[in-house]
């Protein structure tokens, strides 16, 4: 009996996954941060659950001068430990949005593989002007490039995933000062 209430629940909530989605992309058409999430799409594992999360907490992601802003909102910067003139560093502060910082970590462990364009991708590149998937590969490149330098200095996998998520949040930054985002309506 326990089973089949089980089974019931799993099967429950498979039927409701797409139902969710469905709405999710309705409700997505009508923000104003659309063309950012659709553009922050283009990098490996950022599909759009990852994409709208830092979005939706952060809100417009240009409004930060400098990528350390980013960084620091979002929670992925290093902490630190001073005395005197020895610097220590540590964990990551956690400060910033807990949700949108593991939807970046999640998406990071994507960057372990080497570069390349996979099948999914090219889909949500098409309608994507030049410019944008020139600098998305950039920083594809870029920060596979830097995952595999990171793992083989003998790091552990996950402090290669954090770092990878922190460098990715100001690729993110830098890339959503390239989409155009409309005026918020005045009311």
């Amino acid at each position: 009996m326990v089973f089949q209430e089980d089974v019931q629940t799993v099967t429950e909530q498979t039927a409701r996954l797409p139902r969710l989605d469905h709405a999710r992309r309705d409700q997505g058409t009508t923000w104003r941060f659309q063309p950012v999430v659709e553009a922050l799409q283009a990098f490996r594992g950022v599909q759009c659950p990852v994409a709208v999360t830092p979005v939706a907490a952060l809100g417009d992601l240009t409004r930060f001068n400098n990528p350390r802003q980013l960084m620091h909102s979002l929670g992925l910067t290093p902490s630190a430990y001073a005395s005197g003139p020895r610097r220590q560093p540590g964990s990551m502060t956690k400060t910033g949005h807990p949700h949108a910082r593991r939807a970046l970590v999640e998406g990071a462990w994507a960057y372990r593989y080497p570069a390349k364009v996979s099948r999914h991708l090219p889909l949500r590149l098409e309608k994507r002007p030049a410019a944008l998937q020139a600098s998305r590969w950039k920083a594809h490149v870029r920060l596979c490039t830097r995952s595999r330098q990171l793992m083989a200095t003998g790091k552990q996998a996950q402090q290669v995933v954090v770092a990878i998520a922190r460098e990715c949040s100001a690729c993110m930054g830098a890339l959503a000062k390239q989409v155009v985002v409309p005026p918020q309506a005045s009311r």
